[in-house]
């Protein structure tokens, strides 16, 4: 018994003050390592440093505060979707989803998030924390699919007059058919997002999945006004991306009126959400993308690139960077008599003691 604590103890140790430092390690230099790595990454750094000096010095600061407010909503999103199995703390909520942010960096489709998010989840709650991240997902998938579909609606002429001045450009009728597809696909996520109880109790007949329904039974407690905050809280931090992309291209000079702005980050969003990628990698398509969308009605191409790197940077890489040295403070596992005082109260299980009587 004394060895097996032994180990365990050593264990705790190891993850808990060897892990995190191993992580700021790695992601610091992943993050460098892919920066340096950038086409004229030197030229475009100094067009950015340029830019807090000159008369549009204002509009950086704004974007970066509105970074601020950016992942706060995720923040707060986070605090409702977990509140069912634990009650956090609006700032510790806000250090797990930048930590999350840091994980994110060096996944596909940024799934790594999930296990940065949990590491300030209570043990036993880990586990089903992960199922509940995956609601704000879908909430957010659902935003960025309907307005894609607008926008997509909305610039079918001119996006389908450039595809088809091109060799591999799109017919009409597969262009036709991205569009109905995303509208489908919106309809069909709206649809499960708002039947999510109904989606689990038919899962917990299936013999494989009933084993494990422990860890999705929460799922069944959101309620629709729940569920609408959820949506609401994705739209505006979607509503928050525009303006980071509006205010940056009035930065570096790309002439494109508010609308259309609006309408192509619209399309872009959807696009980047349909094409799998990792965070960091993400530039590079993110750069491609914006200047076949925005370049339609803009010749600054270096303008668009800057836009595209500089939202890379202030909303990705700077909160990853703070998650990361957040991570070093974790303790993965805690002592029972710490648990006691940490800033957040655990919310009973009541399924437990409902099976027990």
């Amino acid at each position: 018994m004394r060895k097996i604590e032994f180990l365990q103890k050593r264990l705790k140790i190891f993850l808990n003050y060897f892990l995190g430092p191993v992580l700021f390690v790695w992601l610091s230099y992943s993050i460098y390592n892919h920066i340096s790595n950038q086409e004229n990454w030197e030229q475009s750094w100094q067009a950015i440093k340029g830019s807090f000096y000159g008369p549009e010095a204002w509009r950086i600061i704004v974007v970066v505060i509105l970074m601020l407010l950016n992942w706060g909503l995720e923040a707060a999103k986070w605090q409702v979707l977990v509140e069912h199995i634990q009650r956090l703390s609006f700032w510790r909520s806000f250090k797990a989803v930048l930590s999350g942010v840091s994980f994110a960096l060096n996944t596909p489709n940024r799934v790594g998030e999930y296990f940065g998010r949990v590491l300030y989840i209570n043990e036993g709650n880990r586990l089903r924390a992960i199922s509940l991240t995956l609601v704000g997902s879908i909430s957010q998938m659902i935003i960025t699919f309907l307005f894609g579909f607008f926008g997509l609606l909305v610039l079918r002429h001119e996006l389908l007059a450039s595809t088809l001045n091109t060799t591999n450009g799109l017919s009409s009728f597969w262009f036709d058919a991205v569009i109905y597809g995303a509208f489908v696909i919106s309809a069909g996520l709206l649809l499960l997002y708002y039947k999510l109880s109904w989606i689990i109790k038919l899962m917990e007949k299936i013999p494989f999945v009933e084993r494990y329904s422990y860890f999705i039974q929460k799922l069944e407690d959101f309620e629709w006004r729940e569920l609408t905050k959820v949506l609401i809280y994705s739209l505006c931090r979607y509503c928050v991306f525009i303006f980071q992309y509006a205010l940056l291209l009035n930065v570096f000079d790309v002439d494109i009126d508010f609308m259309h702005v609006w309408w192509l980050t619209t399309v872009m969003f959807f696009v980047m959400a349909i094409v799998p990628t990792i965070a960091l990698a993400e530039l590079g398509l993110r750069g491609k993308v914006s200047i076949l969308l925005f370049g339609l009605f803009s010749n600054n191409t270096l303008g668009i690139v800057l836009t595209a790197t500089g939202i890379w940077l202030i909303n990705l890489v700077v909160p990853a960077l703070a998650g990361s040295l957040l991570i070093l403070g974790i303790k993965l596992f805690r002592k029972k008599s710490e648990k006691a005082s940490t800033d957040f109260t655990a919310v009973p299980d009541n399924d437990k003691a409902e099976r027990r009587g």
